[in-house]
């Protein structure tokens, strides 16, 4: 059995080097304790791949606690009364819930995506994708995150859910501010714009079911409302933390993960001479690139489960209430699993990334996000095929998340 004071790890995420290459410590950690206690998060954290997966789907962990034990049986804080309405929304997603109230969310909103047929958003991403290029191919450089890879999930999710595309500045504004909750280092000024931008993005969202309820359109608004309808029900409060997480989490991921791809890729093709346009013939090639990026440079590197009851896993004992913290970025890296691990290698075929996560909470938006970025970068290396780095990408210094400061790029 793991004792805490054997495997302890003392590291900020903060810590510069860790957020510009944070994979040179989980090879420490593969190589020493790929099962640890980390101090500045106060709990276990398990890196290897297999443990990863196993966590995903042991239902003896989930996302919430207090559906089986009382915060007074936990030792846990009330939440702050500044922070009682975000944890109040956030207490109806999807993400957050297990069953049987996560079995009949994740229904209803499985029925909604199935129901648009993902693969018909082809024509219209790759419409999308030529417009905005279309707006900056004269400049000779521009910074990709910003004109490229934020607009194409914010406005096609905007059009999914059918609110006005001319809102979308406004819409990431709102999900920014709530995102950044989940990051290590927040502060008040944090928490007090993510519950303003909470508030405001729900009356937002409630303001366009009210008008769907009247006026039902083929969006996702409507789509949610004729499900609640049909018997099984989705409450209010559910439709618009539906719709809200819907943007927050898709979009947040989907930005990230097409920064780091065309980085990841640039600097392959840079150091190898490969021809990027050339990856790209096919959407057979083209999904098995996107696949090899979202492994080896994910967006999202920690997700967290609670212990459901008192067990042991991976050696250490955890009693009821624990969080566990499950690596993802860690475990995508994991040299048991990946020949050359830290290798980007488009041809690889040992996959079986975690970046969706898994087991019931498998992303439900990953079919959207896997075309989104299929597309776009087929369109992107067809149009610039001489794309290459402007100057060298920086992350961003918000962990658990992954993500460029901005990608200077030029052809």
């Amino acid at each position: 059995m793991l004792e805490k004071s054997q495997v302890s790890v003392r590291l900020s995420p903060s810590n510069p080097a860790f957020v510009q290459n944070p994979y040179a410590v989980y090879e420490t950690w593969y190589r020493d304790h790929p099962t640890f206690w980390w101090q500045e998060y106060g709990h276990w954290c398990f890196a290897g791949y297999d443990d990863v997966q196993a966590l995903f789907r042991d239902r003896r962990f989930g996302r919430e606690i207090l559906h089986v034990a009382t915060r007074e049986e936990l030792g846990l804080a009330e939440i702050p009364e500044h922070l009682e309405r975000f944890y109040a929304f956030e207490a109806h997603s999807l993400l957050e819930r297990e069953p049987p109230a996560h079995t009949r969310l994740r229904r209803l909103v499985n029925r909604a995506f199935v129901s648009r047929q993902v693969e018909q958003l082809r024509p219209r991403i790759e419409a999308l994708a030529h417009q905005l290029i279309d707006d900056f191919a004269d400049k000779g450089e521009v910074d990709l995150l910003a004109e490229f890879a934020t607009p194409i999930p914010v406005i096609i999710i905007a059009e999914l859910l059918g609110v006005p595309v001319e809102m979308s500045d406004q819409l990431l504004d709102w999900s920014h501010k709530m995102v950044a909750m989940y990051q290590h280092n927040r502060d008040r000024a944090i928490e007090d714009a993510a519950v303003k931008a909470t508030e405001e993005f729900a009356a937002f969202i409630e303001t366009y079911v009210e008008k769907r309820r009247l006026e039902p359109r083929d969006d996702l608004i409507s789509t949610l409302i004729a499900a609640e309808e049909d018997g099984e029900h989705l409450s209010m409060d559910e439709l618009v933390t539906t719709c809200m997480l819907l943007l927050n989490a898709g979009h947040e991921a989907t930005v990230h993960a097409l920064g780091n791809g065309v980085k990841s890729l640039l600097e392959y093709t840079e150091s190898t001479g490969v021809s990027a346009p050339g990856l790209f013939k096919d959407h057979k090639s083209t999904a098995q690139v996107v696949e090899e990026f979202l492994r080896f440079d994910a967006p999202l590197h920690m997700f967290t489960r609670y212990a459901l009851e008192d067990c042991e896993f991976g050696g250490a004992r955890l009693k009821k209430g624990d969080v566990v913290g499950l690596l993802l970025g860690a475990a995508n890296r994991d040299p048991a699993k990946f020949e050359q691990a830290n290798r980007f290698w488009p041809e690889r075929t040992d996959g079986g990334l975690t970046t969706f996560g898994g087991g019931i909470h498998f992303c439900v938006g990953a079919p959207l996000a896997r075309l989104e970025l299929q597309v776009a970068m087929q369109v992107l290396f067809e149009r610039l095929p001489s794309l290459q780095l402007a100057e060298a990408p920086k992350y961003s210094n918000r962990y658990h998340f992954h993500g460029l400061e901005r990608l200077l790029v030029r052809w």
